[in-house]
């Protein structure tokens, strides 16, 4: 799934702002990077399609879910109301539109729009989500004929972000199910609580399984002395390594390749830790 375009009406500094995304004909890669000064309204264009978006992961739960609306402080000062309009592409087999010779190019494209009116003022603008209604519905096909169906990455980190505390014993018992992982993902209040305990039930999994670092560390002086037992050592542990942790790992040494060996640690407190390469 990629946005493709956002169209910003009324909405924060801007009266009229379309933006489109990468990749575009003019920028054929895969990241938009906004730059500006503060109060540029970069923060702006990004809560706009949290909110825009939060409608399709609310009705990926329930077909008639509602998301967030546009805050009515979020429209322009001079303005009685506000729009959001996005576009999306969305032509993964997971959804079920892979291509085919008689498959209608449009039925790949998704636009929606959200808007809002000052309270006691005329509607300027008018809501229409079917399409997010339809994109949303695709998804929950796909995932009632197999529970394993992929699902588009959203989520949304504003400044407010937090790491909270995390207790010793985890007293609620979580399913860890795919759609959870939406859960806050777009809110203005995020925070790591639920990703921290789903990577440690995990790793307590994966190293009850497999061989403890430290050990293993004590044990690397068979590499120059018996480097069969060393590398049996390591096929055993590589054997015992969780393929949905192995895909997060690999997923941060993508985008931050100084970066490696994500991990929970408990002394002197439970915390989350990881390795930065430095170049000398």
């Amino acid at each position: 799934m990629e946005i493709q375009r956002v169209i910003l009406n009324n909405v924060g500094l801007f009266g009229n702002l379309e933006i489109p995304l990468a990749p575009t004909e003019q920028n054929p890669s895969n990241i938009t990077v906004f730059v500006g000064n503060n109060g540029a309204g970069k923060t702006s264009v990004l809560k706009a399609l949290a909110t825009s978006l939060s409608w399709f992961t609310t009705r990926l739960r329930t077909e008639k879910g509602s998301g967030n609306p546009i805050p009515e402080d979020a429209i322009l000062n001079t303005a009685n109301a506000a729009s959001i309009e996005i576009k999306i592409c969305d032509s993964s087999e997971s959804f079920g539109t892979s291509k085919n010779s008689n498959q209608i190019e449009t039925d790949y494209y998704f636009t929606w729009t959200l808007a809002k009116s000052r309270k006691g003022r005329k509607a300027q603008y008018t809501s229409n989500l079917n399409d997010c209604t339809r994109l949303a519905n695709g998804y929950r096909d796909a995932l009632t004929h197999d529970d394993k169906t992929s699902l588009p990455l959203i989520a949304f980190y504003p400044v407010e972000r937090v790491v909270l505390d995390i207790p010793l014993k985890i007293r609620t018992k979580h399913t860890f199910l795919q759609l959870d992982g939406y859960d806050n993902s777009l809110s203005h209040g995020v925070d790591f609580r639920l990703f921290f305990e789903w990577f440690r039930e995990r790793e307590d999994t994966e190293n009850e399984s497999g061989i403890p670092e430290d050990v293993l560390n004590q044990l690397r002086p068979l590499a120059e002395t018996n480097q069969d037992v060393w590398r049996w050592l390591n096929e055993r542990n590589a054997s015992a390594k969780d393929r949905q942790l192995t895909a997060v790992r690999t997923a941060i040494s993508q985008f931050m390749p100084h970066m490696d060996n994500l991990r929970v640690r408990r002394k002197p407190r439970l915390y989350m830790a990881i390795d930065k390469m430095v170049n000398r």
